[in-house]
C-alpha cells in the first residue's frame, strides 16, 4: 500500500517523481501529491483520486509551474482520516518548513498528537503521518545545529509501529531524508543521482543499481550519494543489488491492461521460477541458511499466507504431505500468531509473499522465529523484509506484476511450493535421487501445459460475456481442484466486485446446494478421469446434481472426459498432466474469465477498487 519516491540530482524532480508514482499505481492509492523544492520554497500539490487529477491541478497552479532538483511524491492508500484533498500527502509542519510522506500505519500517533496540539499546535488533516512533520519541525527549532537527518532519528525513536518515512527541508535543499521499519524502501544509485522508492520500479528508467535499507535504518540521499545509520545515528551498510529486469518488463507490450499481459507471460513465470533449481541432481534453493539436518529434523510444517499466496499453500499442503510425509497445516497469516500454534526447533514455516513485506505474513514469520521454528520465505522481490528473516528463501521470478490482483505470481509461487516438498523430500530422503529428477522435469514441462491452455481460451471468453451481468457464480472442486475453485472466486471478487464463492464439492449437500437455482453459473474443476478415479465418479455425481437444479455447469476438464462433457452447458479443455500439477493448467481458465466478466462489466482490471497489491499494514 502506498507508493513513495524521493529524487536529489540535476533533473526536473517533478517529472521523476510523477514518471515514478505512475509506475506504482499498482500498488493501489486514492489521493496522489509531490513536494519540490525549488528557489528555497517547498513547493506542494495534492488531489485526491486518480494521479491524472494531480496533473491537471500542476497544470492548473495559479502560482505557475513547480521547478526544482529534489523533490518526493506519494501516492495513498487510506487509513486514518478518509479519502480527500485534506488528507492527502504530503503534509506540512505549521512553520512551513517540512514536508513528510509516509507509507504503513503510526500505532502512538494519539498520544503523540495530544502532546502537539497541547504544545499549541493545529493540525490541518486527520492523518497519522502530520505528526512526524510537526515534531521533526519542533526538534529543529530547539537545535537549530541539528540536520534534517538528525531531527528524523530522534524523531523515529518515538514512534511505534510500522513506517516509511520520506521528509523535506526546505532549508536544507539539495537532501531527503528517509527512514523505514517494517515497510518497503529501496535506494536507486545513479550518476549524479540519488532515489527512492518503495519499488525499483519507481526509479529503474534511470538505473538498474539498487541498495536495500535494514530495519530501523535512517538514509540521507544527496546527488553524491548517501549515507545509511540506525536510528541512534550509528553508520550502518545497506545490501547493494543489480536489477535484472528493465523498464519494458513493466510496461503493456501491446495489451490492453497488465493483468492480460501477466496472464500470458505465465510459461515464462514458472519457466524461471524453475531454472537452476536442479544442480547436479539435487534440488537447490536461493539462499539457504538452513542445513540438510535441520530440514530432515523437520516433522510439522505449516504454511501461512494470505489472499491468492494461501491457496497456492493448500496446493503445497497436498504436495508436500504426498511426496514427505510431513504432517501440513496451511494458515490465514492474519490468524496464525493469535491462536497460539504448537511451534518448536523441528518445526518448519513456509511463509508465502509476493511482495516480501505482507505485514500479516511478516508477523507470522517474527512469531514462528521468536518460538524457535525454521523458516523457509518464498517470495518475488529480491532483498524484502519476509526473506531477510527467514532462514531460507526461494524467489518466484515472476517478474514485475503490475495488475493488483495476483496471476503470474500464483503460478510461480504454486512451482516453488512444489520445489520446496521436492527439496524436503530429497533431504529426508523420502524419494530417490532419481524420483526427484522425475518429477523436477515433469514441473519443467508446466510451461509448455500453461500455453497450451492460454491457445484454448477463445471459449472461456466467450462464455464471459455471456455471464457477465448475472448476480453470482460458484466454483467447485475436490483435491487439487478445491484450491483452484477458491482461486477461480477470490479473482472474480477482486475484478469484477461479484458474489463468488468457491467450494470443495463434497460440501454441497451440506449447504451449498440451497444456493442452485435455474442459470446460475457453477463452475466445476474436474479431476481426471483416467484410471476410472473415484474422486471423477464423486464429481460427476456432483455435476448431476446442480445441472438437474438448473444451473449452468461450466466444466473444466480433460479432453477426453467425455462423462464431464455430457453433464456440461460449456466444455474447457485442459491438457492433461499428472495430478499434483493440474492447478497449473486449471486455474488459467478462471483468470481469463474473471478478466473477461470485469471487462463486459465496464470494470479496470489493473486496479480493482479498494485493493492494493501490497498490504503493508495489519
Amino acid at each position: 500500500m502506498c507508493g513513495i519516491v524521493g529524487y536529489v540530482g540535476a533533473r526536473p524532480a517533478l517529472e521523476v517523481v510523477v514518471e515514478g508514482l505512475r509506475r506504482l499505481e499498482y500498488r493501489g492509492y486514492d489521493s496522489a501529491g509531490v513536494a519540490i523544492i525549488g528557489d528555497d520554497t517547498l513547493q506542494v500539490a495534492k488531489k485526491a483520486g486518480r494521479i491524472e487529477n494531480l496533473d491537471k491541478l500542476i497544470a492548473e497552479r495559479a502560482d505557475g509551474p513547480i521547478v526544482g532538483t529534489s523533490g518526493m511524491g506519494h501516492t495513498r492508500w487510506a487509513t486514518h482520516g478518509a479519502p480527500n484533498d485534506r488528507n492527502a500527502h504530503p503534509h506540512i509542519s505549521a512553520d512551513g518548513r517540512i514536508a513528510v510522506v509516509h507509507n504503513g500505519i503510526i500505532e502512538n500517533f494519539a498520544e503523540l498528537r495530544a502532546a502537539l496540539e497541547s504544545d499549541g499546535v493545529e493540525f490541518a488533516s486527520d492523518t497519522d503521518t502530520e505528526a512526524v512533520a510537526h515534531l521533526v519541525a519542533a526538534h529543529l527549532r530547539a537545535e537549530p545545529a541539528a540536520s534534517l537527518a538528525d531531527a528524523v532519528r530522534a524523531v523515529c525513536r518515538q514512534l511505534h509501529g510500522a513506517f516509511t518515512l520520506v521528509l523535506l527541508d526546505r532549508d536544507d535543499p539539495d537532501v531527503v531524508v528517509a527512514a523505514r521499519r517494517n515497510s518497503p524502501l529501496v535506494l536507486g544509485v545513479g550518476d549524479g543521482e540519488t532515489f527512492l522508492g518503495s519499488d525499483v520500479a519507481a526509479f529503474i528508467e534511470f538505473t538498474r543499481e539498487a541498495v536495500e535499507l535494514g530495519q530501523d535504518q535512517v538514509v540521507e540521499i544527496t546527488r553524491d550519494g548517501y549515507t545509511i545509520t540506525d536510528f541512534h545515528g550509528v553508520e550502518a551498510q545497506g545490501r547493494h543489488f543489480h536489477i535484472d529486469w528493465d523498464l519494458t518488463a513493466a510496461e503493456k507490450g501491446g495489451y490492453e491492461y497488465f493483468m492480460l499481459k501477466e496472464i500470458a507471460e505465465q510459461p515464462r513465470a514458472v519457466s524461471d521460477t524453475l531454472l537452476g533449481h536442479l544442480v547436479d541432481g539435487k534440488i537447490v534453493l536461493d539462499e539457504q541458511r538452513l542445513d540438510i539436518q535441520e530440514l530432515r529434523d523437520v516433522d510439522k510444517l505449516f504454511i501461512v499466507a494470505c489472499g491468492t499466496a494461501y491457496h497456492s499453500g493448500l496446493i503445497g499442503k497436498q504436495v508436500i504431505e504426498h511426496w514427505t510425509r510431513i504432517p501440513v497445516e496451511v494458515e490465514m497469516a492474519s490468524e496464525f500468531r493469535y491462536r497460539d500454534p504448537v511451534l518448536d526447533r523441528q518445526t518448519l514455516v513456509v511463509a508465502i509473499s509476493q511482495s516480501g513485506e505482507t505485514a500479516d505474513t511478516l508477523e507470522a514469520v517474527r512469531h514462528a522465529v521468536d518460538q524457535r521454528a525454521k523458516v523457509l520465505a518464498i517470495c518475488n522481490t529480491n532483498g524484502a523484509q519476509i526473506p531477510r528473516e527467514s532462514g531460507a528463501v526461494l524467489y518466484t521470478h515472476a517478474g514485475p506484476e503490475i495488475g493488483v490482483a495476483a496471476t503470474k505470481t500464483f503460478v510461480a509461487q504454486v512451482a516453488a511450493v512444489e520445489l520446496v516438498g521436492l527439496a524436503l523430500a530429497q533431504a529426508r530422503g523420502t524419494k530417490y535421487a532419481d524420483e526427484v529428477v522425475r518429477e523436477y522435469d515433469a514441473l519443467c514441462r508446466m510451461p509448455d501445459a500453461i500455453a497450451q491452455t492460454l491457445g484454448n481460451v477463445d471459449a472461456v471468453r466467450r462464455i464471459g460475456r455471456e455471464i457477465a451481468h448475472t448476480k453470482a457464480v460458484l466454483f467447485l472442486g475436490r483435491h487439487m481442484g478445491y484450491p483452484v475453485a477458491l482461486e477461480g472466486a477470490l479473482k472474480l471478487k477482486e475484478l469484477a466486485y461479484m458474489h463468488a464463492e468457491g467450494f470443495p464439492a463434497g460440501e454441497l449437500k451440506h449447504g451449498p446446494i440451497a444456493l442452485i437455482e435455474q442459470d446460475l453459473p457453477v463452475v466445476v474443476v474436474m479431476p481426471s478421469p483416467s484410471g476410472r478415479s473415484v474422486l471423477h465418479q464423486k464429481m460427476l455425481s456432483n455435476l448431476a446434481e446442480i445441472r438437474a437444479r438448473g444451473a449452468r455447469t461450466i466444466v473444466i476438464g480433460e479432453p477426453d472426459d467425455d462423462a464431464a462433457r455430457k453433464l456440461a452447458a460449456d466444455f474447457v479443455e485442459v491438457p492433461r498432466v499428472p495430478t499434483l500439477l493440474t492447478p497449473f493448467v486449471t486455474t488459467v481458465p478462471l483468470q481469463v474469465l474473471a478478466a473477461t466478466i470485469a471487462q463486459e462489466r465496464g470494470y479496470d482490471i489493473d486496479k480493482p477498487r479498494n485493493l492494493a497489491k501490497s498490504v503493508t499494514v495489519e
